[in-house]
């Protein structure tokens, strides 16, 4: 007599991680830039901290925050770090502003005056 005894499998219990392990994880989420989606992390406290020093040096100053605006892209957009200078010259002024606008809104700031204005 064979006896099909069903015997249910133990799974791992998750364990909560500790934030330790959390050091250096970026936050991602997608956004839409020019009818594409493109990939977005959340800045760092340390380029936050660096974002608003430059920031508080720009006002008035448009060449210096169109500067700042591409800064904001590269440091947050997924492969934005490889755009040049004159890749940059041709997208679209609103949809650059508005893009470094939502990564400085993502990351707990408004967007600083005159990013790319």
């Amino acid at each position: 007599m064979t006896s099909n005894l069903n015997i249910p499998k133990i799974s791992k219990v998750n364990k909560m991680a500790g934030i330790k392990s959390l050091v250096g994880k970026k936050s991602t989420k997608t956004v839409k830039f020019m009818g594409e989606d493109v990939k977005l992390s959340k800045l760092s406290v340390q380029e936050v901290f660096i974002i608003q020093e430059k920031a508080k040096s720009v006002e008035g100053d448009e060449k210096a925050g169109f500067e700042l605006l591409k800064e904001v892209v590269r440091l947050a957009v997924e492969d934005a770090k490889d755009l040049s200078d004159q890749d940059f010259d041709t997208f679209p002024m609103d949809e650059l502003s508005k893009l470094a606008g939502e990564v400085m809104k993502w990351s707990g700031l408004e967007q600083p005056q005159n990013v790319g204005k």
